[in-house]
C-alpha cells in the first residue's frame, strides 16, 4: 500500500467513527485529542428549525422545544428567537478547484452577501498550506464582494490544509459572544495530519460556532478538459479520484454535523444560487436556548434538541416529521 492510500485509509476510518459518533449522539464521548477546559455555567444552543423546502420555521414558543444532556432532558432556562446581527467568516479554499472553473461559483457568493442584514459583519479569508486573512469583519458588504474578487488561485493539490486552517480561525474568531458561523467554500481535500483532523473535530463538537459548508468538487468531478490548459486539467483529473471525493465529502459532513451546520454538494450555477440564497437566512435566523449543565464532571456531554406541538402554537403543524433541527451537537461540563 503506498504512503498517500494509506493515509486516505486513516483519514477515512477517523471520520466515519466520527460521523458514527454524532449520528448515535453517544453517551460515552471520548475526551478530544487535546484537552480543552472552558468553564461552563450555562450552555447556549443556537438551532435552526427548517420545514422541507429549506425556510425557516418562525414563531415556535419555548413549550415547543425540547433539550437533552446526554440523553436527559433538561429545563430550559432561557429562550428567544434571534435576528440579530451575525458575524459570518467566509474562508474560500485557494486550489485548482476554483482555477478550473474559473472562479464563478465563489463570486457568485455575492448572493448570500446580498441576502445579509446591513448589520450583519463579514470577514474573508482563503486558506491553502495556511489561513490568510484577507478581510477583517465588517459590515461593507462591497468591501467583501472585492475581497473574494482578489483571491488568487493556484493548480495543486500537494498542500490544503484544510483543517489546520480551520483550527487557526477558530483561534481568530476566539471568545465573540456574537452568532459566529464559518462560511467554507471548499473540495473537502485536506492534506492535514490525522492528529491535526481529530483535534480540529474535537474543538468544534464543543465550539459554539456553526459551519455551513458548500462543496467545490461537483462540477470538477465530470469537468472535460478545459482547451486551454489541457495538460492542466489531465493532470488534476488524475489526481484527483473519485475515492477522493468521497473521503472529501465525508469529512465537509463532520465537520457542519459537529457545529449543526449543513454542507451543500451544487452542481451548477442555479443550484449555487440556491444554497447561497438559504445560507444567508440561515445565518440570521435561529432560536436561542439556553440550559443549566447536568454535571460538573469536565467531560464532553451530547445535546440533542427536538421539537413538539405545544398547545399554545397555534401555526405550527401537528406533523413535526419533516422539520429538519440543527444545533451543536456538544459541550464540555465544568469541572469542580
Amino acid at each position: 500500500m503506498s504512503r498517500c492510500a494509506a493515509k486516505r485509509t486513516v483519514l477515512r476510518s477517523l471520520v466515519a467513527v466520527w460521523l458514527a459518533a454524532i449520528s448515535a449522539h453517544s453517551q460515552e464521548s471520548a475526551p478530544p485529542a487535546q484537552s480543552i477546559r472552558v468553564s461552563v455555567e450555562r450552555v447556549d444552543v443556537g438551532v435552526i428549525v427548517t420545514d422541507s423546502r429549506g425556510k425557516f420555521i418562525e414563531g415556535l414558543h419555548r413549550e415547543d422545544f425540547h433539550v437533552f444532556d446526554d440523553g436527559v432532558e433538561q429545563p430550559i432556562t432561557d429562550f428567544a428567537p434571534v435576528d440579530e446581527p451575525a458575524q459570518v467568516f467566509l474562508l474560500v479554499e485557494a486550489g485548482p478547484s476554483v482555477y478550473f472553473l474559473q472562479a464563478g461559483h465563489v463570486n457568485a457568493a455575492h448572493a448570500m452577501l446580498e441576502g445579509l442584514s446591513a448589520g450583519d459583519r463579514v470577514a474573508v479569508g482563503k486558506y491553502d498550506a495556511a489561513p490568510q486573512l484577507l478581510l477583517d469583519f465588517t459590515a461593507n458588504k462591497p468591501a467583501a464582494e472585492a475581497a473574494l474578487e482578489k483571491v488568487r488561485y493556484y493548480v495543486g493539490f500537494g498542500t490544503l490544509n484544510l483543517s489546520r486552517s480551520l483550527s487557526t480561525v477558530l483561534d481568530w474568531l476566539g471568545k465573540s459572544q456574537s452568532k459566529k458561523t464559518i462560511v467554507l467554500l471548499s473540495t473537502g481535500f485536506d492534506t492535514s495530519t490525522p492528529g491535526e483532523i481529530s483535534n480540529v473535530l474535537s474543538r468544534l463538537q464543543i465550539a459554539d460556532v456553526r459551519i455551513l459548508a458548500i462543496s467545490l468538487g461537483a462540477e470538477l468531478r465530470s469537468a472535460p478538459a478545459n482547451p486551454k490548459n489541457k495538460k492542466q486539467s489531465q493532470s488534476a483529473q488524475t489526481t484527483i479520484t473519485q475515492e477522493g471525493f468521497a473521503d472529501a465529502d465525508r469529512l465537509l459532513s463532520a465537520f457542519t454535523q459537529a457545529t449543526g451546520g449543513r454542507v451543500y454538494f451544487p452542481n451548477n450555477a442555479k443550484a449555487f444560487s440556491a444554497a447561497y440564497a438559504e445560507i444567508a437566512e440561515l445565518v440570521r435566523h435561529e432560536y436561542s436556548l439556553a440550559f443549566a449543565p447536568s454535571a460538573r464532571d469536565g467531560k464532553p456531554h451530547t445535546i440533542e434538541v427536538r421539537i413538539s406541538r405545544s398547545t399554545s402554537t397555534s401555526n405550527m403543524p401537528a406533523d413535526t416529521s419533516t422539520f429538519r433541527v440543527d444545533n451543536r451537537r456538544a459541550y464540555l461540563t465544568p469541572r469542580d
